[in-house]
């Protein structure tokens, strides 16, 4: 097995992920306004934030085999470039004129129509999609340069760059959205940081999985040594040729996996349903949805640093899946509310459920993949992770029309499945 050489800085890493999430975390704030000015309503929103998952579903796993494959390095690079590309793609859309395509009045999905800068957007949203394999391929060049028992750390650090990110993107949003460019300005924002990461990968991050086919030689066979069966003589391991019923067959990771799919269902049924429920049902500005975003972020960063540093020392990693789990499915009934004092009240547990679960849920599948099949775990569990993502945003948009913000009880709801799924996890060994 090769060894990872331990001065490989986590910092480059952890700058790209923060720098991508800045840049998609920017629009946040005033999407569900854009969409709706170009002819959209609550559906249409979910499916142009469903486009990314969609896609994602098709490129990720792909993009894992071939980081286990080719390098970490270079498909980080490819998928950056897809996001930049994308985000140029964005900006024009922002130009061209709002031109009707279809009319629809339906009463199950509602009355909208379909744009032509509605369409780009899709384009725009499905090409950083299908190259959207960043966060998988990054969170194994996380696990290849971190030992075992300090990745739980690792990865709340990468969440923490997550937060910070989502911290400074809807900040920048509220300053350069007041402008008299409106949401061009942030647009070409995120485009130029996209730009920077690239530049980040090419000449700041170090290679972590260079060398991916192995020969292992069983020592002290005299007949392997002489060539006498040729079948076993170079067990060549090919990481890219691992198929997906192959990875389902690792220990554990199917159990993972549906755990992973049920935390993502219930998240977007969440995340596509608040931002219309703040700009309608609360009317709340794009100041006051960004500021949201910044205070949740915010709080998440300060959960998944020193305070999930202090509970890893305390808690095993299961244990802090089990208590995040219900702190979630706690705060997302609070969501129900319009007072403004319980909104953000559940944006605290929601920051804390979050902080806690979230790393150990990413540590331990990790730890279940191993060293040989890191990249193609990741990039399966990020294809599950898009595809609850189609799904949760898509329900989301259809069904917040019908029971509006009651519509977080499904959340919740979900959230205790999760609950009650991972008290299996203190009984795993990995």
């Amino acid at each position: 097995m090769t060894s990872i050489p331990k001065q490989i800085s986590l910092f480059p890493i952890l700058l790209v992920n923060f720098i991508g999430t800045m840049g998609f975390s920017i629009v946040l704030p005033f999407l569900v306004f854009l969409v709706t000015d170009f002819g959209g309503n609550a559906l249409v929103f979910g499916i142009v934030a469903a486009m990314y998952p969609a896609f994602q579903l098709i490129g990720a796993p792909i993009l894992g085999r071939w980081s286990d494959h080719y390098g970490r390095k270079k498909v980080l690079l490819v998928s950056q470039g897809g996001t930049l590309v994308a985000w140029v793609i964005f900006l024009v859309a922002l130009f061209l004129p709002v031109e009707h395509i279809l009319a629809v009045d339906s009463p199950v999905f509602g009355t909208f129509v379909i744009t032509l800068p509605l369409l780009v957007l899709f384009l725009a949203r499905g090409l950083d999609g299908i190259t959207g394999g960043n966060v998988s391929v990054a969170n194994a060049y996380l696990a290849d340069v971190t030992p075992e028992n300090d990745r739980s750390k690792n990865f709340g650090r990468m969440a923490i760059s997550s937060n910070l990110g989502f911290i400074v993107g809807p900040a920048i949003a509220g300053v350069l959205g007041a402008t008299i460019f409106e949401e061009a300005l942030p647009v070409m924002a995120a485009m130029f940081l996209s730009l920077a990461a690239v530049f980040v990968i090419k000449f700041s991050l170090k290679e972590s999985k260079p060398s991916v086919i192995k020969k292992n030689l069983e020592k002290g066979s005299v007949r392997k040594v002489f060539d006498h069966e040729c079948k076993d003589c170079d067990e060549i391991h090919d990481p890219k040729k691992i198929s997906f019923k192959e990875v389902i067959k690792l220990k554990n990771i199917r159990y993972l996996l549906s755990l992973y799919f049920a935390i993502f269902l219930g998240f977007n049924i969440f995340y596509v349903s608040f931002p219309i429920y703040a700009a309608k049902g609360l009317e709340w500005t794009v100041t006051e949805l960004g500021m949201f975003f910044v205070v949740l972020a915010g709080l998440m960063a300060l959960v998944q640093g020193p305070v999930l540093a202090k509970a890893s020392r305390r808690f095993s990693e299961g244990k802090l899946v089990v208590m995040g789990s219900i702190i979630l499915a706690a705060n997302f009934v609070l969501f129900v509310s319009n007072d403004i004092i319980l909104l953000y009240g559940a944006a605290v547990l929601f920051a804390v459920g979050n902080g806690l679960m979230w790393p150990s849920v990413l540590s331990i599948l990790s730890k279940c993949a191993g060293n040989d099949h890191q990249g193609a775990v990741q990039g399966i569990a990020s294809s599950f992770g898009s595809l609850a993502s189609i799904i949760g945003l898509i329900a989301g948009g259809i069904l917040y029309g019908f029971f509006q913000e009651t519509i977080f009880f499904i959340s919740a709801g979900i959230i205790f499945i999760v609950f009650i799924m991972s008290f299996k996890i203190l009984k795993l060994k990995y």
